[in-house]
C-alpha cells in the first residue's frame, strides 16, 4: 500500500513553522511520508537573514534540513513514516502545485498570515492560488493557531453527490482524534431548504458517513454564507473547517473582499479543504 504523503510548504516565517507542526501531528497519524518544500526567495531572505549573498542558499539548505531533523525526532516514533526536504527554484505557488501533482502528494499544509493578510485576501495570496488550482486536498493553518487535537470539525455541506466520498475523508480524520463532526447546511433568506428537505438529504449521506459522533444541522441566516458559517463556528466551538471545492471560483463566491473584512473568528481556524473526493 503507497503511504499517505503530506507536502508543507516553508519560507521560514512563523505562520510556515506553525504549519509544520500541524502537518507533522497529522502525519503521525496517516503514518505519512513528510516533505518540507522550499523555493528560494531572495526578497524573503532579506527580511529573514542578514546576508544576501550565495552563501543564503548554503544557509537555507542546513536550515531546512535541520527541519526536518528536528520533526523526525519528535514525531517519528509517534507514527509518522518519514520526514526530508526539498528546494526548488522558481515562482513558489507553481512549484508547490507541479511538485504536489508529480509526486502524488495527498495533502498540503499550508500557513497564512490569516488576520494580517484580511485587508488584501481572504487566506493570501500563494495560499488562496494554491487552493484554488490544486488538484490534491489542501489545510491552511493560520499563523496565531497552534496545534490542538481538534475537538470538533465542521464540515460546510450543499449536500451535493460528491460529498458521500468526501466526508468518508473528513470521517478519517475525525476517527485518529476521536472528534465530533457537524455536517452543516448554511442558507440564507434567499437561498434555504425547508427541514422535509434537508431530512432528505441527510438520509441520502448518512449511509456513506457511518461515524457515531456525526450531527446534521440546519441553519438559516440573514447575511452571506460565510458570516452564517462563522456564526456556527463560534457557537458550536468548532477547531477545524471543512468544505468541498470543485469549483476554482469558490473563494470568489463564499469569502468575498467586503465579506472577509467582516470576518474575525472563522480566519483563526484551520480551514480544510478538499478539492477531491
Amino acid at each position: 500500500m503507497t503511504a499517505f504523503k503530506i507536502l508543507c510548504p516553508t519560507d521560514f516565517s512563523e505562520c510556515s513553522l506553525n504549519a509544520i507542526e500541524y502537518a507533522a501531528k497529522l502525519g503521525e497519524k496517516y503514518n505519512a511520508e513528510l516533505i518540507l518544500f522550499h523555493v528560494p526567495e531572495m526578497a524573503d531572505y532579506k527580511k529573514l537573514f542578514k546576508f544576501t549573498d550565495q552563501n543564503s542558499l548554503t544557509f537555507v539548505n542546513k536550515k531546512l534540513d535541520s527541519l526536518a531533523k528536528e520533526v523526525m525526532i519528535e514525531s517519528l516514533d509517534k507514527g509518522l513514516k518519514s520526514c526530508h526536504s526539498v528546494i526548488q527554484e522558481g515562482k513558489p505557488e507553481e512549484e508547490i502545485l507541479k511538485y504536489a501533482m508529480f509526486e502524488r502528494i495527498d495533502l498540503v499544509v499550508m500557513g497564512t498570515e490569516g488576520v494580517n493578510d484580511i485587508k488584501t485576501n481572504f487566506i493570501g495570496t500563494k495560499a488562496s492560488t494554491v487552493v484554488e488550482r490544486s488538484e490534491v486536498d489542501v489545510l491552511i493553518v493560520p499563523r496565531k493557531v497552534f496545534f490542538k487535537p481538534p475537538r470538533k470539525f465542521v464540515y460546510a455541506s450543499d449536500y451535493l453527490e460528491e460529498d458521500k466520498l468526501a466526508i468518508q475523508k473528513v470521517v478519517r480524520l475525525a476517527g485518529y482524534f476521536d472528534s465530533e463532526i457537524d455536517i452543516v447546511h448554511v442558507g440564507t433568506k434567499k437561498k434555504t431548504i425547508d427541514k422535509a428537505l434537508h431530512q432528505t438529504m441527510v438520509d441520502e449521506i448518512r449511509p456513506f458517513v457511518k461515524y457515531e459522533k456525526t450531527s446534521y444541522v440546519l441553519k438559516t441566516f440573514r447575511d452571506e454564507v460565510g458570516l452564517g458559517l462563522e456564526n456556527y463556528l463560534l457557537t458550536a466551538k468548532g477547531d477545524i473547517l471543512v468544505t468541498l471545492s470543485k469549483k476554482k471560483s469558490w473563494f470568489e463566491q463564499l469569502f468575498t473582499q467586503n465579506l472577509s473584512k467582516k470576518m474575525s473568528y472563522f480566519i483563526n481556524k484551520p480551514l480544510f479543504v478538499i478539492r477531491k473526493p
